[in-house]
């Protein structure tokens, strides 16, 4: 501590300021901030954006100035539109960040006080303790039963115990008894720790930086990389097609190379990266109004595709605030004398925080229970495979003995009893004895009691306790509790599962209780599977029973998480609700981890998801906001690359048959962006109940199939035109041109609102945004022959009575046709077939 300039009071707030200047936040990741300069320049990231600008550069070369300064002028407009959306949506998330920012609890000034973990610095003090994550390497100085999981560095599962001392300057990490790091979260106990590294100077960091793991590439990732391929395929074809039949036609080279250019670009959905963001963004600004955190964008995807909702019952199904109901002898009569030892247990405890014993002690205290005359000796920490904690006092009158005293589930709590104690005697715990104390607790558990055991014993006084002391005990009683189910559950359970969502129960909690429970929410308790069930399956019987299981009771973490693969494996979306140490494991291996902002450290920082009250309505509404998030982005993706599809397949075919190019590169490029202009409002776009009433998927496959079928839709409209203008009225190339510009124009604005929905599109209201920015750019497309010396720059001329009148007549049969082919390709998805319940599970 003196050569870390720190004392037992912690530093001193100006000390520790004048640190974290010096060195930095305490962060192992390499990320720099999101400024509005590394957001403008990230614009000009885009391949696309780079061609563009590629194209300017030849057309100054070239001293084609007025060419330039359009393509430079629609560059510069669709960053500029993309920054300011992006620059919107990365605040929003920056601030739902610093909401569920890790704070932890450090010395400063002799006084405890909690602070954002990235602001420890070296020489803090920090004050450990059960649930909390560890931000930083440190020395141990003080500790009780204070045990830590390590998996995360040492990949073994189970919790190691730290306690002040030494250890050998090149000893490994798991011999590293006296010291904990950043990364590892405790488990039981509590621990006052010196801190030596923080950052990146952390062993995690060291990793980390060696290593430069990327994330677990999320399923919403892999949608957009894949439709990213199919994407490249169509363009390389078209172009190149393009290209070669200008080459073969002898046409001006430079002309032709930026036609091809502006083929590729109007293909593309350039302002794909801007829009998803702004939708999902949109999204998670709509989710936390409702009390749903997002913490990593694409898990709105993965939330909204979940099939399956496994979830604890307490907190959750219940309200979550335990009532002590009663202390009861092993004569099943209520005693006061099993009450005093329940409140010394629970008083003394200095673990994992838990409901139960503040319970206990709340109902003490109000009866005037007091720990006067006793002093603690020694405390065995709860943990998930004995599932007992063990409390050791000394009473002040018989120094000579001390008294331990256990309580714990009721299974394990008996196990290690020898005997009984009635009022004046002890007798023998014989078989007869366990089933009538083994049936008062199934009768109490089948009333929906939660119902602990109780043990005790005396031994002579000694200085330290270990769980070979848990034996040859005295069974004292039973501990009672009731915890009410939250009003209106039933409810909401029915309504998850109209939106296909399944609840399953997975709980440590035992067999009677979890099926009180499930019948009074409406889930079938005949399907249930205990933990020791679970233990004996091999995986493939798992996979088979899990999903047909409701229920699965007495299990222990690991459990949990090998519940949740298996659901996984057998090709379902699993979402995990979760908020205590033993349901981080299954956070992880869930395609959604879901916590709630009361939670501990560990858990929620597992999530990807943060509920800000536990309540499942507030995740059924979350369900809702995620389905409309992704059904936006879908149908961006949809509308645009169909319509921008099929007249790319118009300009490549009409290419060899035209003498001439059927637009030019600015014209493509205007088109393409006076036709984005509406998209940026389908993230606020309405999205209609069948859409939500169900999960959606990537499927590569099925866009391919939407992008062909309504594309070639539009390039059969568009050759229609071609033949119009020239065989029925012998237009020139400038007239040709223009005309083709506005029809394509407003062909593309007329599809959003038919492909926005799958119903009618008379029966589904869009959104006003998007409604009056189709209004208005449509008027624009109109205008744009008439408009002087911006129809002079473009290459475009004024088109006659005759020739505009055919042209809204073509567009009005488009959307018509469109409409009708909509309608049927609906019909046909909405046609009744198998389904594996919750699609396709995500790789982490």
């Amino acid at each position: 501590m003196a050569a870390l300039q720190t004392s037992i009071q912690g530093l001193s707030a100006a000390a520790a300021r004048d640190r974290l200047e010096l060195h930095g936040p305490n962060t192992a990741e390499d990320r720099p901030e999101t400024t509005a300069l590394r957001l403008l320049l990230r614009q000009f990231e885009s391949p696309l954006v780079l061609i563009l600008v590629f194209a300017a550069v030849i057309s100054l070369v070239l001293q084609d100035w007025t060419d330039a300064a359009i393509i430079l002028a629609i560059v510069f407009g669709s960053t500029l539109m993309g920054f300011s959306q992006e620059y919107r949506a990365s605040n929003a998330m920056a601030a739902l960040r610093r909401r569920l920012a890790l704070t932890v609890k450090v010395l400063r000034d002799g006084l405890a006080q909690t602070i954002p973990a990235a602001d420890v610095v070296v020489g803090d003090l920090l004050l450990l303790s059960a649930g909390n994550l560890v931000p930083a390497d440190g020395i141990v100085i003080e500790a009780n039963d204070f045990l830590v999981t390590e998996a995360s560095l040492t990949g073994e599962s189970f919790p190691v115990e730290k306690r002040p001392g030494t250890a050998p300057v090149d000893a490994v990490l798991t011999a590293r008894t006296n010291s904990v790091f950043l990364g590892t979260s405790v488990r039981s106990g509590t621990a006052t720790v010196v801190v030596v590294k923080t950052g990146r100077q952390t062993v995690f960091g060291g990793i980390a930086t060696t290593l430069q793991k990327r994330p677990p590439e999320t399923d919403f990732a892999r949608g957009i990389r894949q439709f990213g391929y199919l994407l490249l395929r169509v363009m390389i074809v078209i172009v190149l097609f393009a290209l070669t039949v200008n080459v073969l036609l002898e046409r001006p080279a430079i002309e032709s190379l930026l036609f091809s250019v502006a083929l590729a670009v109007g293909l593309s959905p350039e302002l794909l990266p801007a829009i998803v963001s702004v939708t999902l963004s949109a999204g998670a600004r709509a989710m936390a109004g409702r009390g749903v955190i997002v913490r990593r964008l694409e898990a709105i995807e993965n939330l909204g595709s979940m099939g399956i909702l496994c979830v604890d019952k307490t907190g959750t199904l219940t309200e979550g605030v335990m009532v002590f109901s009663g202390s009861m002898d092993a004569e099943c009569r209520s005693s006061a004398d099993v009450q005093r030892l329940a409140f010394l247990n629970a008083a003394f405890e200095t673990g994992i925080e838990n409901p139960l014993d503040a319970a206990i002690v709340a109902a003490c205290e109000r009866e005037r229970f007091r720990t006067d005359g006793y002093r603690k000796i020694d405390e065995i920490p709860y943990d998930f495979l004995r599932k007992r904690l063990t409390i050791v006092v000394a009473e002040h009158d018989v120094p000579a003995n001390h008294l331990i005293v256990t309580k714990g589930a009721f299974d394990n709590v008996l196990a290690v009893c020898s005997t009984v104690g009635f009022p004046g005697a002890e007798v023998a715990l014989d078989a007869a004895r366990r089933k009538r104390l083994a049936a008062y607790f199934r009768e109490k558990g089948a009333e929906g009691l939660r119902v602990l055991g109780i043990a005790s014993k005396r031994v002579p006084a000694k200085a330290h306790y270990g769980h070979d002391d848990e034996a040859e005990m005295v069974f004292a009683g039973f501990l009672l509790f009731s915890d009410p189910l939250k009003r209106g559950i039933e409810g909401t359970v029915r309504d998850l599962a109209a939106l296909g969502v399944r609840i399953k129960i997975v709980s440590g909690d035992n067999r009677y209780v979890t099926a009180h429970v499930a019948e009074a929410i409406g889930l079938d308790s005949a399907t249930l599977l205990t933990g020791q069930q679970v233990a004996n399956m091999r995986d493939e019987a798992l996979w088979h029973r899990a999903s047909r299981t409701d229920l699965f009771a007495e299990v222990d973490p690991q459990q949990k998480e090998r519940i949740v693969r298996a659901l996984r494996r057998s090709g379902h979306a699993v979402g995990y609700l979760g908020d205590g140490i033993n349901d981080a494991p299954a956070l992880h291996a869930a395609d959604v981890g879901i916590s709630v902002d009361q939670a501990v450290d560990v858990a929620r920082e597992s999530a990807e998801i943060v509920l800000l009250r536990p309540d499942l309505d507030v995740l059924r509404r979350g369900v809702e906001d995620g389905r409309r998030t992704f059904a936006n982005t879908l149908k961006y993706i949809r509308i645009t690359l169909s319509a921008n599809f099929g007249n790319m397949v118009s300009m490549a075919l009409a290419t060899p048959l035209l003498p001439f190019l059927p637009l030019l590169a600015k014209q493509i490029l205007l088109n393409n962006f006076l036709s984005d202009l509406p998209s940026m409002a389908i993230s606020a776009d309405h999205v209609d109940s069948d859409s939500v009433a169900k999960a959606q998927r990537w499927r590569i496959g099925e866009l391919q199939r939407f992008m062909i079928t309504f594309g070639l839709i539009s390039t059969a409209f568009d050759l229609l035109t071609f033949a119009v203008l020239l065989y029925g009225f012998g237009v020139d190339e400038a007239t040709f041109q223009t005309a083709w510009f506005v029809l394509s124009l407003l062909t593309e604005l007329a599809v959003v609102l038919v492909l926005r929905t799958q119903q009618p599109a008379l029966r589904s209201r869009p959104s006003s945004l998007l409604l009056g920015s189709t209004v208005v750019v449509s008027t624009v497309a109109l205008a744009v022959p008439y408009l002087g010396a911006v129809t002079t720059a473009f290459g475009f001329v004024a088109l006659s009575g005759p020739v505009l009148a055919s042209i809204i007549l073509i567009v009005v049969g488009y959307v018509a046709a469109t409409e009708l082919a909509k309608l049927k390709v609906s019909r046909g998805r909405r046609l009744p077939r198998r389904s594996r319940g919750g699609g396709r599970p995500r790789a982490r």
